[in-house]
């Protein structure tokens, strides 16, 4: 599933990992705003994932399920940064209270467009 005029980016994202992960918490918040690009864009996720089919994996390898499933986002350029928290129950119930922030985007240039 890519995302089409009728769907957003946001969208697609939260189908595919909604439809492999069954998360218990799933959140797909567009940062791109916070970045220098063009009003209205979408290339810029964190994802925050709560599923039990985490259990006995890695963060390292937990990410790399993910990038697999957005592959054909990522690798043509619809997403460009992907934050990614990716949590068992019992793990998310231990950082529930933190807060999760993105690092500010390094450009302080406006968009320009071409």
């Amino acid at each position: 599933m890519f995302a089409t005029a009728s769907q957003n980016m946001q969208y697609c994202i939260k189908q595919k990992l909604y439809t492999v992960y069954s998360p218990i918490y799933l959140e797909v918040i567009n940062e791109s705003y916070q970045h220098n690009v063009a009003p209205h864009s979408e290339s810029h996720f964190k994802v925050i994932v709560i599923s039990e089919k985490f259990e006995k994996k890695s963060m390292i390898n937990r990410h790399r399920e993910i990038y697999t499933i957005l592959a054909n986002e990522l690798t043509k350029g619809a997403i460009y940064a992907l934050a990614l928290h990716t949590y068992t129950l019992l793990e998310w119930e231990k950082v529930i209270n933190k807060t999760l922030h993105s690092p500010e985007c390094c450009s302080n240039k406006a968009y320009v467009a071409d």
